[in-house]
């Protein structure tokens, strides 16, 4: 699908924005081996300010990284779709931050890198913004919502593993992502 145009600004520069942010992030971390980047990552102990949002663009490894983009390529576009892209960034962004501020309130040890619970609050977002008593967007959120519901489920019946992932991050982001929709609803009143 050819991306449509806005004025100057194509309806997929929000999430290829997202995407070259983090690549730039992988980058300088793992290729151009950036000291500094490590000052990036959100200490659970106690981390500054800057770090809660440098955070979501830092990744462990390529595989990190790679399922994060995927993500946020699909379900960024069908929230691009409806909100156009400083929507999509915003919904990345505050659901990143909400997921970080969650999990450094509830844990106090580790640190945190990855895009995973801004992804979380994009599959969040993506249904939501698609449920109207229409049979089409009915349909959407059926198929849509059938994959999101099963990642929820599982990320919160691994709550407390210790597996080197933080799925309550994941959840956070996903508890952030419906607030966000909330929140633009009453806001905007988002209508097709």
């Amino acid at each position: 699908m050819a991306a449509e145009k806005s004025g100057s600004v194509s309806v997929d520069d929000g999430v290829f924005s997202l995407i070259a942010l983090s690549l730039a992030g992988y980058v300088a971390d793992h290729l151009a081996h950036l000291p500094a980047m490590q000052n990036f990552y959100l200490p659970l102990e106690g981390g500054r300010w800057f770090q809660y949002l440098t955070a979501i663009f830092c990744h462990g490894d390529w595989e990190h990284l790679s399922g994060n983009l995927f993500f946020l390529f699909l379900f960024g576009r069908l929230v691009e779709e409806r909100i156009g892209s400083l929507g999509v960034v915003l919904a990345f962004i505050g659901c990143g931050l909400g997921a970080n501020v969650i999990s450094a309130w509830m844990l106090h040890e580790g640190t945190l890198i990855g895009a995973s619970g801004a992804v979380f609050g994009l599959f969040i977002v993506s249904v939501l913004l698609r449920l109207r008593l229409e049979w089409r967007r009915l349909l959407e959120v059926l198929i849509l919502g059938q994959f999101v519901v099963a990642q929820i489920i599982e990320e919160t019946e691994r709550l407390g593993t210790q597996d080197g992932v933080s799925h309550l991050t994941h959840v956070g982001g996903a508890i952030t992502g419906a607030v966000f929709v909330a929140a633009i609803t009453r806001l905007t009143n988002v209508k097709d």
